[in-house]
């Protein structure tokens, strides 16, 4: 039972921005020292696929960039992680036009071995799977394509892609958002004593064979066109995903995603050694605090803290606090590379001294100012040429400098 995995990382990501000004979705940092890539190459890796493909189009580069440095498979493993850009080519000269057309212009690559399954996976969501199993009950199944389902409340139903399955699991109809509406009730899952809906997660298992045939239509995206049309021709069955599962696909639900993994008991664990999520190898120095109290923090490699408190945030690699600064319920990531002294006058790289930053996102090699107050609070959505406020956050762009005793 052979299986490819094939990443889509195209998207441009345009409710991330500015997080995605300079970097694609799947290139932005999570966790501290992660990227939101490392989720479903790791997720492969430790479910013994290791054939995998990752297809880019915006703002490639630093995606790139970071595969090319982290996932070096062993010569006699014969395994691979191979990057499939957009390109012109004699059958098409159009960038990707969606989901299904990314993975139709890279078909004649990850099919030329002739696996039994393709596994389609998005590159922006937080979760742990083995995909062993999902491959094992579509076997069991005789499936033709098998979709990661997530049992959501009613609240959250509405937005998202519902699926409505019989006694088999067998999917018989699929409802693009239907909205909380009277619609939504015929759409319940029966296996569940409370009110629950099965939610599309995005992730798909198709048989070789099938997937070519859907694809030989012209429709370019799987939620909205290739997966309602494959419920009615063939067979398609639920594999309902009972773990921690996030679409990180907003601003807030990217800081609120971050936040609860620096709970004290948070529901995702990077600690499982059975099941590690990879990234690159810095070979940073420990991380130095020289006077600071924090409480419910992530702490990268490489810092030197010397803050006055540091409350429920995540510390991205080499990130660096001054003196007396505050920091709350925040996201800071830290920066690319360590500075030598500055010129005088200049703002130096990291958070300076006697700040005071809240509900924020700080993107990598910020320079944030002595006496800087930086909080969202009592404002609404803004754009800014030195910060955005979206949703109750408020995020300070890459290579952003923010002068001393600015307010906002």
């Amino acid at each position: 039972m052979s299986a490819v995995s094939v990443i889509l990382g195209g998207g441009q990501g345009t409710r991330l921005l500015p997080l995605t000004l300079e970097r694609s979705k799947p290139a932005v940092p999570i966790a501290g020292k992660y990227r939101l890539i490392d989720i479903p190459v790791s997720n492969c890796i430790n479910s013994g696929i290791r054939n995998i493909y990752l297809l880019t189009q915006f703002n490639s580069e630093s995606l790139h960039r970071h595969i090319q440095r982290t996932y070096r498979f062993d010569q006699f493993s014969q395994g691979y992680l191979r990057i499939l850009a957009a390109q012109q080519t004699p059958s098409s000269e159009k960038w990707f036009q969606g989901t299904a057309d990314a993975v139709r212009q890279g078909l004649r690559y990850f099919t030329e071995e002739e696996p039994d399954y393709v596994i389609i996976l998005s590159g922006d969501q937080l979760y742990r799977m083995d995909f062993r199993e999902v491959l094992r009950q579509h076997a069991a199944n005789g499936a033709d394509v098998t979709i990661c389902t997530k049992a959501v409340p009613r609240e959250e139903a509405g937005a998202l892609g519902i699926m409505q399955v019989d006694e088999k699991q067998r999917i018989v109809n699929f409802v693009e958002k239907p909205g909380n509406t009277p619609a939504l009730d015929g759409l319940r899952a029966p296996m569940y004593q409370d009110e629950r809906f099965l939610a599309s997660m995005g992730i798909y298992v198709f048989n070789r064979e099938v997937l070519v045939k859907l694809l030989e239509s012209d429709q370019s995206d799987f939620g909205k066109h290739i997966i309602p049309s494959a419920i009615k021709t063939h067979r398609v069955f639920s594999f309902i995903f009972e773990g921690f599962w996030r679409d990180i696909g907003t601003i807030h639900s990217f800081w609120e995603t971050n936040l609860s993994l620096a709970d004290a008991l948070p529901e995702f664990n990077f600690y499982d050694p059975k099941t590690p999520i990879y990234t690159d190898m810095r070979y940073l120095p420990p991380s130095k605090i020289n006077c600071c109290d924090l409480n419910r923090c992530l702490l990268s490699e490489g810092c030197i803290i010397s803050g006055h408190r540091i409350l429920h945030s995540i510390i991205g690699i080499r990130a660096i606090v001054g003196d007396g600064t505050v920091i709350e319920h925040s996201v800071l990531m830290g920066a690319d590379y360590y500075e030598r002294e500055p010129e005088p006058g200049e703002v130096r790289l990291g958070i300076g001294r006697d700040c005071y930053i809240k509900n924020a996102i700080i993107d990598k090699n910020a320079r944030i100012g002595d006496g800087a107050y930086i909080s969202p609070e009592g404002k609404g959505d803004a754009n800014h040429r030195l910060y955005t406020i979206r949703d109750g956050v408020i995020v300070i762009p890459k290579n952003a400098v923010i002068p001393p005793g600015f307010r906002v």
